[in-house]
């Protein structure tokens, strides 16, 4: 049958071959006649010429055009009319313009260089007889450039980067290693040979160590092999053979014909078929009208042929390989289907529906369903979704729209947060100043067009963040809340006189005495106060103008001595010091002049009244008053007849000073109220600016003012002085109303368009943001700023599922196939039985098998095994249900069967081993066991409450330390081992303890210390104050400034004190006293003291200090020499002041001071000079004074501040020229420019501590099942540590295990031997089982079987379960199994790496059997794979020692394995080695050292140049068997070799091993032959003499002991 079936195929292939040859011909000759008839109508075709440059806006809105001509098909140009108008090419099209200012939005992308390529050429040329490579040789490589866009990474046209820069090059010249020849190991040993007759092969291999590279010789034969001799009991010429059963492989799985088909009930029949040919073999239970999908099964049969091959491989009569049991011919299969699917949907909407700078194209998408599913190994099904870039369709596309980051105003500026980092128990109760933080809010928002923004505050609703490119704007800042601090004053002026009120309307006979100060340095802040500047104090008749009176000397009337006068000089001065007319003054003027006296010859002279000293008090109360004295003192004493000397009160006069009451009077005002709107100043509104901004108005601003009298508080208004009265209206800016603004609400989040499983709430919701709070009496800003609602429409998921059917009945093979195949009738055996299956929803509605296929892993088998058993086969009832469990862990259960029908009677059915009827096997068992497994994680705080918030905020320090939890992970197993859940174990699959995180400390220093005083008391000094260390830094806290040796840190600031602050106050000189013995008073000389002390001029008393404070370089002297002048001599007056000395210190200006006589004396001797002279020299008596200026100070800080804005301040101070600090007067007086600015502001930077957020949400697991996953939750820095401040932690990141949840799998085993089902040799089927099993997801943990039910659906298809194999005949040539890989070996040159990655190969060589199935051989086969971890191996030769002018050469790579190739062959060392020149004299040979030398008993007679000459017999070296000699002398030449093997014959009787050598054995039976040989020849020349000629005995020893050589 099977043959005719072939021979009929055959004949219908003949016959559509020919047909087929006909249908082609006919073909070509129709489309040459076409051909030809188009040839007629296409003589025009159009031609386009070149794009034009692209023109237009920049961007994708460009055009660019070209020219199309008509041209003929000969070359000549035609009009437009002759060609085709539907074949035109497009004239115009749009294009990209490319702009200068997009550079920065392409950019040509370079890829790495690939690997070195040998160039062509090279590889051609490269033979071994070529130039030999030393290093390397000559290559390219390419690398990949491209024009992207870099905003999204899309690929773009070249031309568009070309325009900002050139292309890289794609290509360059490089270097690759010299060729390297595949390397091969050493040949194992042959195989054994067989021991049966006939023709047998012996074979060897070898494997590939190292590919060929570079352009490398390939690799050689792998295998050798070579025939065996026959055995020596096997007859000559006959060989023995074995035979094999040979199964082919199995058919194409086909449906069987209507003839082919049992109507028995085996099989199914399905006649909806439109063939009549063939029958679909499916489960008829379900019809169409289900309409549910199915998933079914077409059964068919498939068949084989078998052989019987003989052990040459030839093929011999079945009849030979005959045996119980013949292989299985046919089966029932499954026909392949192809998978089936419905027609793709339409295309979605583009993503992108507007028109953009960004050239990236938008995605559109279409799927389509699996209607079928593919089976028994059809087209697996092709992809299911299916995308494409697409443009916004339409002629004028809308703009997308652009989006850019959008800040809310800054936040006040919260200086707390600073302060509790430098101070913890900071309270709100301290002012607030200094450095701070201020936040803002950020986001994301639509950039609306120019034009709609004009004239309008831009305010657009909030979109998510991710539409927002580029970083976004910082959401805080240091900031600063400026100090306030309080003015400095000067010290008071004196008092003014008692004047009037308003000198400009006098009235009454009250009046005031006034002093004042001036504002040194103004006050800063907000609630910086400056105390009143003008004192006040009431005085009786007050005066606005007075004279001021100055006399002259005394001018005697009559002759040179008694009474004369003085004149006055009287100036006009009003309350101000200014000189006025003297009609203001009160009259009558003061007297011209006035009486006085001037001394004779013998009268008392008495000096000039020194001027009134300072008044001792400020001001007067019943308790002290106020006074000031002058003096005089006696010059001469008065002779006999003049007048007496004044007694000694005379001499001082005192006087009441500063009589007023020490109770002044002042002004002070309140505070400054809010500026309120004034309706009178109403109209200059519209023209006040402010900032240069439009203003909101003026308004005004009111204090109160009232009187106060020191150390009572306040008074009545009146009793201040009202021109003093200070301002208590001013006007203002009015502040502007700002609204509160805020942006619109942002979109409400989507709620999910697919299903959601399960039944939660889903909340959508929007939010929006306050950009500027409401302030000065503005609109408030809205409650809510956050809305929430819940998804309406929201479908819950269906969950889908596979419906299988019940199976069919077990389906065989066609019984006419049986019997015509096997012979066998009876319907049993091996079949298969099908199902459909279908998919439906949890409501049992028909669905796609889409759906399934995505909630499922795969789907439900379809087709399984079956079995219908023979009349022999034992049968036996289905298993009944497990008996129950009791609840104790040790028990078990069982389930049975039973015998059915005449299975009861058989005796080997009964054999309960092999056909069991009971099955047992352990109860499941609730007991857990929890092992700790894994790393403890880091310790964890615990959270606290979190309201949701849309933007950062900067409130305060999250909690980064304390008390806390860390976790372990637990594995929780059954008591047989298996990972279970762990909940079984515990509730949240950790062991949890208890853990601490040390909190972090500062450096702790103390308060400031007070200032200490300033170092000078005159000018400028320094101040200094400190802290010291109290507490040291640790576990992370912020570190301390730098200390000094005594943990101390100190800072000082300049200090100046006036001159004439603290100055010595001195007392009148006493009288002079005479140094005699005597009490009477005499002329002559004497000394005179006073008493000192020092004061400070600040105080209102003018107490004494410590005499340390004022200058020591200006201590008056307490004691003076003096001298009384006798009556008889010459009184001179003191001296006046001298003169003034120019500014310029010039020294040929001469200083003058003069002094007039008092009294003659009484002889004609004249008096002393009254007048003096002396040069200005500089800085003697003559001096310049400039102000001085220190540097500016350090940035001085409000109290309890640490950081933020201060002043620098400088001082200023009055120097004289020789460097001696004087009072601000003597500056003042010389009218020096005074430096401007005394203070400018400055900023401390804040030391702020790490500002670090909160931490996110812990992430999902790494791992979806056992040890190993890890979560993890981190955290970012808001804002770095600022200076000293507190660093940042370095764990910003947090690591949890999971809990490890049991890992189940599907197990592929292990393939099973190849299966040929009843055949010996040739094509069989492996298999391999599957089963779930379970493992916690190490590598060390062995995987436990369980039930397939945890593992779910199973997802393997028949290929991978099966595979087709072949098991190799005798006499077939079959391939080897894979060798094991090689070594990791990396390319190198001269020692160094070349390529970081190595290679490792493996091989597969074929065997070959029998000769005459070679050519049937496949290939060798060679596997290389990259590795890692290779070493550098280099090749070398090595060589044997010399043995007779022959060694062994092999390569050896450098680990000691010997192979084939690596080596370069031109280093190749000789083999052999010969003599050169040849030994060609009489009795030479070549030695073993490669030279020519002369045999035995001869001796070398050397040339020049150390070549042999000839030999020369030695003398008396002659024997008896000199003929021997000379036969084997002249044979010598010819081999020379044979002297050296005889050589130690002679020598040594026994080998090495103790064994006697071979030759002597040949000797002796050499010597015993000729002893025979000897006594027969006797014998026969004493019978029958006759000339006999022999072999000489010599040489029979030669040939027993030289095996085949040539020469001899």
């Amino acid at each position: 049958m099977g043959r005719m079936f072939l021979k009929s195929n055959l004949t219908v292939c003949c016959i559509c071959r020919s047909m087929k040859k006909l249908f082609l011909l006919f073909s070509l000759l129709l489309s040459y006649a076409a051909n030809l008839e188009g040839q007629k109508d296409n003589q025009f075709i159009w031609k386009p010429g070149p794009w034009g440059k692209c023109a237009g806006d920049c961007g994708p809105g460009g055009s660019q055009s070209r020219a199309v001509w008509c041209f003929h098909a000969e070359g000549w140009t035609s009009p437009l009319s002759n060609c085709e108008e539907s074949s035109r090419p497009p004239k115009e099209r749009s294009c990209f313009r490319v702009c200068d200012w997009h550079s920065e939005f392409f950019q040509w992308e370079v890829s790495d260089w690939h690997h070195c390529v040998l160039l062509p050429d090279a590889q051609d040329d490269f033979s071994p007889g070529a130039t030999e490579c030393v290093t390397a040789q000559h290559g390219l490589q390419h690398r990949t450039v491209r024009c992207l866009q870099k905003l999204n990474r899309t690929l773009v046209a070249s031309e568009i980067c070309e325009h900002f820069a050139p292309q890289p090059p794609t290509e360059q010249a490089c270097l690759t290693p010299c060729p390297r020849d595949c390397v091969v190991s050493e040949f194992s040993p042959w195989s054994k040979c067989s021991k049966r007759c006939g023709k047998t092969l012996q074979h060897r291999t070898r494997v590939v160590i190292a590919p060929p590279l570079y352009g490398g010789l390939q690799c050689p034969n792998l295998t050798e092999s070579r025939a065996c001799e026959a055995p020596s009991n096997c007859p000559l010429g006959e060989e023995e053979y074995t035979f094999s059963l040979k199964v082919g492989p199995w058919s194409k799985c086909r449906l069987p014909h209507l003839k082919e088909i049992n109507f028995s009930g085996r099989t199914g029949l399905d006649f909806s078929s439109d063939s009549n040919e063939h029958v679909v073999l499916t489960h008829q239970s379900y019809k169409a009208r289900h309409h549910f999908q199915l998933v079914s099964v077409e059964i068919g049969f498939q068949t084989r042929q078998v052989w019987c091959t003989r052990s040459d491989g030839k093929n011999v009569l079945q009849s030979l390989c005959m045996q119980d049991s013949f292989p299985l011919m046919a089966q029932p299969c499954i026909m392949p289907k192809d998978c089936e699917t419905s027609e793709w949907s339409s295309w979605s909407p583009c993503s992108k529906t507007c028109r953009s700078e960004s050239l990236s194209p938008g995605v559109r998408r279409r799927t389509r369903n699996v209607n079928h599913i593919a089976i028994g190994g059809g087209q697996e099904c092709p992809e299911l979704l299916e995308k494409e870039a697409c443009i916004a369709e339409g002629e004028h596309p809308q703009p997308c729209p652009r989006y850019a980051w959008r800040t809310s105003e800054w936040t006040e500026c919260h200086t707390s947060l600073l302060l509790k980092q430098h101070d913890p128990h900071w309270h709100e109760k301290r002012p607030v100043c200094g450095g701070g933080i201020q936040t803002r809010k950020v986001y994301c928002a639509q950039s609306l067009p120019a034009a709609s923004t004009q004239g309008a505050k831009e305010v657009s609703r909030p979109v998510e963040s991710t539409l927002c490119l580029g970083p976004a704007p910082s959401a805080s800042q240091l900031c600063n809340v400026l100090c306030s601090m309080d003015c400095i004053l000067s010290s008071w002026s004196a008092w003014s006189p008692c004047s009037h009120e308003n000198c400009q309307d006098p009235q009454g006979r009250k009046g005031f005495k006034m002093r004042q100060r001036h504002v040194l340095m103004e006050s800063t802040g907000p609630t910086g106060q400056c105390p009143h500047l003008v004192e006040a104090v009431p005085c009786e008749d007050p005066m606005c103008h007075r004279w001021l009176v100055s006399e002259g000397i005394c001018i005697p009337d009559h002759g040179k001595c008694g009474m004369g006068h003085r004149i006055l000089k009287a100036i006009c001065q009003d309350h101000q010091g200014e000189a006025v007319s003297g009609s203001l003054c009160p009259m009558p003027p003061p007297p011209e002049r006035v009486a006085c006296e001037l001394p004779c010859r013998m009268d008392c002279a008495v000096s000039e009244w020194t001027v009134w000293s300072p008044c001792s008090q400020s001001c007067s109360n019943k308790n002290s008053e106020g006074k000031q004295s002058r003096s005089r003192s006696i010059l001469a004493l008065g002779g006999e007849g003049g007048k007496p000397c004044p007694p000694v009160q005379a001499l001082q006069e005192y006087r009441l000073c500063n009589d007023h009451s020490c109770m002044q009077l002042y002004w002070e005002t309140t505070p400054w109220g809010p500026c309120a709107e004034n309706t009178l100043i109403t109209a200059l509104n519209a023209t006040i600016g402010w900032n240069g901004q439009a203003t909101c108005g003026v308004g005004i601003q009111t204090r109160r003012a009232f009187c106060v009298r020191s150390n009572l508080g306040q008074v009545m208004a009146k009793r201040c002085p009202d021109s003093t009265r200070p301002e208590t209206i001013q006007s203002c800016f009015l502040p502007c109303k700002k609204n509160c603004v805020v942006t619109a609400f942002s979109e409400w989040t989507p709620c999910p368009r697919l299903c959601q499983p399960g039944n939660a709430t889903i909340k959508q919701s929007r939010y929006r943001i306050i950009i500027q709070a409401a302030a000065n009496g503005g609109q408030a800003c809205p409650d809510t700023l956050f809305e929430e609602r819940e998804c309406e429409d929201v479908s819950l998921c269906p969950i889908y599922r596979w419906k299988p059917q019940k199976w069919s009945p077990c389906i065989l093979v066609p019984e006419s196939i049986r019997q015509g195949l096997m012979g066998i009738s009876e319907p049993c055996g091996k079949g298969l039985q099908t199902r459909a299956v279908s998919c439906i929803s949890d409501d049992n509605q028909s669905a796609e098998m889409t759906e399934c296929f995505k909630q499922t892993n795969g789907i439900p088998p379809l087709v399984q095994e079956c079995t219908v058993p023979c009349r022999e086969d034992c049968t036996f009832t289905p298993w009944s249900k497990f008996t129950p469990c009791s609840k104790n862990c040790e028990a078990t259960r069982s389930r049975r069967r039973q015998l059915t029908g005449k299975s009861r009677k058989k005796e080997r059915c009964q054999d309960a081993n092999l056909y069991p009827l009971l099955e047992m096997e352990p109860c499941p068992c609730d007991v857990f066991i929890s092992q700790p497994q894994g790393n403890w994680s880091d310790c964890i705080l615990p959270e606290g409450k979190r309201e949701p918030q849309r933007e950062l905020q900067v409130q305060g320090e999250e909690k980064e330390c304390g008390e806390g939890v860390r976790f372990q992970a637990i594995m929780c197993s059954d008591k047989n081992g298996r990972p279970v859940d762990p909940s079984h174990c515990s509730t949240s699959g950790y062991i949890q303890e208890k853990c601490v995180i040390p909190c972090p400390f500062d450096c702790k220093l103390s308060d400031w210390s007070s200032w200490g005083s300033c170092s000078s008391s005159c000018g400028i000094g320094v101040r200094i104050r400190s802290k010291w260390l109290k507490e040291k830094p640790y576990n992370g806290g912020r570190p301390c400034p730098k200390l000094d040796l005594k943990n101390q840190v100190h800072e000082a600031v300049p200090c100046y004190n006036e001159c004439n602050q603290y100055t010595w106050v001195v007392e009148h000189w006493s009288p002079c006293k005479i140094n005699n013995e005597l009490r009477s008073p005499r002329c002559g000389r004497g000394t005179q003291s006073r008493k000192i002390r020092c004061v400070n001029t600040a105080g209102n008393e003018g107490e004494a200090v410590n005499m340390s404070l004022c200058t020591q370089d200006d201590t008056p002297s307490e004691t003076q020499a003096c001298s009384l002048l006798c009556p008889n001599e010459c009184v001179m007056s003191e001296w006046g002041a001298w003169s003034k000395c120019p500014q310029s210190c010039d020294p040929y200006t001469m200083q003058r001071r003069s002094r007039h006589l008092l009294r003659p004396s009484l002889s004609s001797r004249t008096c002393a000079e009254d007048s003096q002279l002396r040069p200005c020299l500089l800085n003697e008596n003559c001096f310049q004074f400039q102000y001085n200026l220190t540097e500016w100070s350090t940035c001085q800080l409000s109290e309890n501040v640490s950081c933020g804005q201060g002043v620098r301040t400088r001082l200023l101070s009055c120097v004289r020229s020789d460097g001696k600090p004087v009072s601000m007067d003597h500056c003042e007086k010389h009218n020096l420019e005074k430096p401007k600015r005394m203070s400018i502001p400055c900023l401390v930077d804040c030391v702020v501590n790490c500002q670090i957020s909160g931490w996110t949400t812990w992430t999902g697991c790494s791992q979806t099942c056992g040890q190993g996953g890890q979560m993890s939750r981190s955290r970012f820095v808001i804002m770095p540590t600022q200076g000293e401040g507190r660093p940042c932690p370095t764990e910003l990141t947090q690591q949890k295990t999971c809990p490890i949840t049991p890992c189940y799998r599907w197990l592929l085993g292990n393939w099973s031997a190849c299966k040929l089902e009843g055949g010996e040799c040739g094509e069989g089927i492996q298999v391999r089982s599957y089963s779930c099993v379970v493992h916690n997801g190490s590598t060390s943990h062995i995987a436990v079987h369980v039930e397939d039910a945890l593992c779910g659906t199973m997802p393997f298809q028949d290929g991978i379960l099966k595979q087709s194999c072949s098991v190799p005949c005798q006499g077939d040539c079959h391939i080897t199994a894979w060798s094991e890989w090689s070594k990791c070996e990396l390319t190198c040159i001269d020692g160094r790496i070349f390529e970081t990655t190595g290679r490792q190969s493996r091989s597969r060589t074929f065997i070959i059997q029998s000769f005459e199935n070679q050519d049937s051989c496949p290939q060798q086969v060679l596997e290389t794979r990259p590795c890692t971890g290779g070493k550098c191996y280099h090749y070398v030769w090595k060589a044997s020692l010399w043995n007779n002018n022959e060694r062994t050469v092999w390569c050896q790579r450098s680990d000691g394995i010997n192979v084939t190739g690596g080596c370069s062959p031109q280093a190749r060392p000789a083999a052999i080695r010969q003599c050169v020149p040849a030994c060609r004299k009489p009795f030479s040979y070549c030695t073993q050292s490669g030279v020519c030398g002369c045999e035995k008993g001869y001796t070398e007679i050397m040339r020049s140049n150390g070549f042999l000459d000839y030999c020369m017999k030695v003398p008396g070296s002659e024997d008896k068997k000199a003929d021997v000699k000379n036969l084997s002398g002249k044979n010598r030449p010819v081999n020379s070799k044979i002297h050296d093997i005889f050589k130690g014959w002679s020598r040594q009787l026994l080998d090495t091993d103790g064994r006697v050598k071979i030759w002597v054995y040949g000797v002796s039976g050499g010597s015993f032959l000729i002893m025979i040989f000897l006594v027969f020849t006797s014998y026969l020349v004493c019978k029958k003499p006759k000339p006999h000629q022999s072999t000489p005995p010599q040489q029979k020893p030669l040939t027993l002991a030289y095996d085949g050589d040539l020469d001899m």
